[in-house]
């Protein structure tokens, strides 16, 4: 089929006039090596001097050609780079999240088992004020701190207050075995004997969860120490958290989120 023959839509004949238009402007513009030639001898430039500099301006020209090349192609290469260890940032910002994550709530998880062992403990102490009123009606400072503490631990809700409640508790126990050792008719006793196994029970239990709570945080302050997570920790707010002492009857800062 003859090429004249070929229909050209509509819609893209604008556009084939623009660029043709600037395809002859160009042309209108240039001239060939002849009509340099010519020109020169017009000024007695001879013209191997003309196809010289011809040569050299073209060769200029592929130089500066291939020098933009290059530079687009490190620019590409750069480009590539940056959006390689963008995508590592952000694959190891997520593992990280994650890995601060996970330390995190096996803190908490571990917490919630110290809690129920404390609750259990206080749970006892309706136990011990059955006990106390059957061998120590005459000691009623005993009986309203015990029964207050067991009260006050109930009713916290905060961090304070339930470190507040979780002293009182120990402090009515400890006054309710105090009180036992001094009188023996207390001591044989088989309420006192069973309540002493439970306490002893929650005691060993209690100490169980406290290790496992503080290998825990020990975990957890390794993870956010180490660098460079200790760069993410500080940003995404995950902070130090507090061991449990056996003597320590405050509450951990992990009940603080």
């Amino acid at each position: 089929m003859d090429n004249s023959d070929t229909r050209i839509p509509e819609k893209i004949a604008p556009e084939v006039f623009t660029l043709a238009s600037q395809y002859y402007a160009d042309y209108r513009q240039s001239f060939s090596e002849a009509e340099l030639v010519e020109a020169g001898s017009e000024v007695s430039i001879p013209a191997e001097f003309i196809q010289r500099a011809i040569g050299e301006i073209e060769a200029q020209h592929l130089q500066l050609l291939d020098r933009q090349q290059q530079v687009q192609k490190r620019r590409q290469r750069l480009l590539m780079v940056g959006v390689g260890i963008l995508a590592a940032i952000a694959l190891w910002s997520i593992w990280t999240y994650n890995s601060l994550s996970r330390a995190s709530a096996n803190v908490e998880a571990t917490w919630a088992q110290v809690e129920n062992q404390l609750q259990r403990r206080a749970d006892l102490i309706p136990n011990l004020v059955n006990v106390a009123q059957a061998y120590a009606q005459h000691e009623q400072a005993l009986v309203t701190l015990l029964i207050q503490s067991h009260e006050n631990y109930q009713q916290a809700d905060t961090p304070a207050e339930k470190a507040a409640a979780i002293a009182e508790v120990d402090q009515a126990i400890g006054y309710f075995q105090d009180y036992a050792l001094a009188h023996p008719q207390l001591q044989s006793s088989q309420l006192f004997i069973n309540l002493q196994y439970e306490l002893a029970g929650t005691e060993n239990r209690l100490a169980v969860e406290r290790m496992r709570y503080n290998q825990a945080v020990q975990g957890y302050s390794q993870t956010i120490r180490a660098f460079p997570n200790s760069l993410l920790a500080k940003i995404l707010g995950f902070e130090k958290q507090s061991f449990l002492q056996a003597t320590d009857t405050a509450v951990p800062e992990v009940l603080e989120r």
